[in-house]
């Protein structure tokens, strides 16, 4: 049996991250495995997090402060070589295209329905690049 894989969120309010780890669920997936979560409500942890390389997926609240996941994840995929895949969760439905600006892997819309943000979950982990092991 494999190792869960470790899903970081990060929003300085812990109803958001609560909600976010609610609606995607330990078992995103069957075909995906278990996961586990570390919450953070910090940049300095979300940075040391990162730059551990143990995470294997980050969610970010896109309404985050002073510092919003939005930025956060452009600044994470221009500074981090091997970026895990990142999934922003945003408010409105119009900041999609800030999403894609960040340069995000998927978008979450609040309100967060289950099935739709495990499925997201799922989908990013399944078409992470895994790292090529030269020998």
């Amino acid at each position: 049996m494999s190792a869960p894989l470790k899903i970081l969120v990060f929003s300085h309010r812990p109803e958001v991250r609560e909600r976010i780890v609610t609606a995607v669920g330990r078992r995103p997936a069957a075909d995906v495995g278990r996961v586990t979560y570390h919450e953070s409500a910090t940049i300095a942890d979300v940075l040391m997090e990162m730059d551990s390389g143990t995470v294997d997926l980050a969610i970010l609240d896109g309404e985050a402060q002073p510092t919003g996941g939005i930025g956060l994840c452009r600044q994470l995929k221009n500074e981090i070589d091997a970026c895990p895949p990142i999934v922003i969760a945003i408010r409105r439905r119009d900041d999609r295209w800030l999403a894609t600006w960040s340069q995000a892997d998927a978008v979450l819309v609040h309100p967060l329905d289950p099935l739709t943000a495990a499925e997201t979950v799922a989908d990013v982990l399944r078409n992470k690049q895994l790292p090529v092991v030269q020998g």
